[in-house]
């Protein structure tokens, strides 16, 4: 017992040195490392490489991109001598600190996927870095809320910057994950909205942002068993992940998959032309959805999975008014 106490003692001892200076010093790091800069976090880490989180596209050679989350890893010629290190420890506290200030505080809510990113229980402004006293990275503050650790991890140590999807949109209800939303494009989508997630491949599921980590951060292509709730039912469901077109910095309406980004007032802002892309053009702004009339991005999802045989989408370029089909 007496080892016990004088190891854990050792180690907060330890803890305690190595964030001389706390919160300032970690002000101070971003200053001399340069770090935000404008409306962009340019943050060092290892291996003379910078993490940036921008909407636009930075001047520097991009070695990976991750358009979910707006994301960049670029080279750092000239280095930092102390980049900064996701904390992979237990936090003694957190807080949102840019150049000048640092507000102490907690993540209330954790991100969920990429769509609901972490809440603070202190407002935030942004960008600005989130770390414990010892400058350990456990997130980064954008204008949509908190980026957490685990994802910018993943961001750093994969080839690539795909995720995985298995057809759902969840959320937390009194303690259950249930189905908000589902993909009916998938082929032969075994999920309905109001099912409840129990368990992931035997791992039983306590929330949404837990689920989605799970979810997105598989390997595409690779198979799953989800066991549901549905009415008074207990089901077993096999699935295949599929690749993820949706989410995050991208719109999300489960037509993305056929290679259209919808802006805000939904009108098209992209449109891939390695997949057919039905005659429309940018611009084009979608109106209805299976006869419904659409405000924004929510009503398409609310409205998608209503039709049989097709989905029939009212689009309008230049007052001129037509439809979609698609299927």
């Amino acid at each position: 017992m007496l080892k016990l106490f004088l190891a854990l003692s050792f180690v907060l001892f330890n803890l305690q040195a190595s964030c001389e200076g706390g919160y300032d010093s970690c002000k101070q790091k971003i200053i001399d490392s340069n770090s935000i800069v404008n409306q962009t976090l340019q943050i060092p880490v290892n291996n003379n490489k910078r993490v940036i989180f921008s909407l636009k596209t930075p001047h520097a050679k991009i070695l990976k991109h991750d358009p979910f989350l707006s994301l960049y890893l670029v080279e750092e010629k000239s280095g930092f001598k102390y980049p900064f290190r996701i904390n992979n420890h237990l936090s003694l506290g957190q807080a949102s600190v840019d150049k000048t200030t640092a507000i102490e505080g907690k993540i209330v809510k954790n991100q969920i996927g990429l769509n609901s990113f972490a809440t603070f229980s202190e407002p935030l402004h942004s960008p600005a870095l989130l770390t414990n006293s010892c400058c350990g990275l456990e997130g980064i503050v954008t204008p949509r809320g908190i980026i957490e650790k685990e994802y910018i991890q993943r961001f750093l140590t994969t080839k690539d910057t795909e995720y995985a999807d298995i057809g759902i949109r969840v959320q937390d209800e009194k303690n259950l994950v249930v189905v908000a939303a589902v993909d009916p494009f998938m082929k032969n989508n075994p999920f309905k909205k109001d099912d409840c997630i129990l368990f992931l491949d035997g791992k039983k599921i306590y929330n949404s942002a837990s689920l989605m980590r799970e979810i997105l951060f598989a390997k595409v292509g690779s198979a799953h068993i989800v066991k549901i709730k549905r009415g008074s039912e207990i089901l077993d469901i096999k699935i295949t992940s599929k690749k993820l077109y949706s989410g995050g910095y991208k719109s999300d309406t489960f037509l993305e998959q056929f290679g259209w980004l919808f802006d805000k007032d939904l009108n098209i802002i992209k449109i891939d032309n390695r997949v057919n892309n039905y005659a429309l053009k940018l611009g084009d702004k979608l109106m209805q959805v299976n006869g419904k009339s659409i405000k924004n991005k929510q009503d398409i999802i609310d409205n998608i999975s209503d039709f049989e045989d097709y989905a029939s989408l009212l689009f309008e370029r230049e007052h001129f008014q037509f439809f979609v089909q698609i299927n």
